[in-house]
């Protein structure tokens, strides 16, 4: 008889335990997908991850447009007049003004011949066109606001210039979008 129930102990304990685990894996597998979808996303991941830009390539008077946690911003490779002509305006021109020299730059030891900023209306969000009239590079057709060649607000609605990304030069043809440190 103690043989009989030793064997009846031994197939409880295992229901007990097999119990136990399938208890435990039905729990996880309520629980686990709760928690992961409480966290970011590949998409939201990605999307603040600084990006790397081949500019080499761009031409002087060229523009164009890169997508940096799901904003378009447009990356300009200036010709000499259009820096000329960015340095010489003045206060005046401007509803938020700031200088050339803070919105033109270029890689370490490199010529200042880029600008970087949002391509979006600091207005109401419609993304400017760009045209060539009157000194003003860039239009929002929706509202009328205008902007120079380095996306300074010169008329219209838009209160305040075209916001510039963090950014840094990673060589003379990688700009990188995103971070304002090297190897970050």
């Amino acid at each position: 008889m103690s043989e009989h129930s030793d064997s009846d102990a031994t197939r409880r304990d295992f229901l007990y335990i097999a119990t136990g685990a399938a208890g435990a894996a039905a729990v996880g597998g309520i629980v686990w997908p709760l928690v992961s979808q409480m966290g970011p996303n590949a998409q939201e991941i990605a999307a603040g991850v600084p990006i790397e830009v081949n500019i080499g390539d761009i031409e002087e008077g060229r523009v164009i447009t890169v997508t940096w946690r799901r904003k378009k911003y447009f990356i300009r490779h200036l010709t000499a007049a259009e820096v000329d002509a960015a340095k010489t305006k003045e206060q005046g021109d401007f509803r938020d003004f700031v200088t050339a020299a803070d919105r033109i730059t270029g890689p370490e030891g490199g010529e200042a011949v880029w600008s970087v900023y949002g391509a979006n209306c600091t207005h109401l969000g419609c993304i400017p066109t760009e045209v060539k009239e009157n000194g003003d590079t860039w239009r929002c057709a929706c509202h009328g606001s205008r902007f120079d060649v380095i996306g300074r607000v010169t008329k219209g609605p838009a209160p305040v210039n075209l916001p510039q990304p963090p950014m840094v030069f990673a060589s003379e043809d990688t700009l990188i979008i995103g971070t304002d440190k090297v190897g970050a």
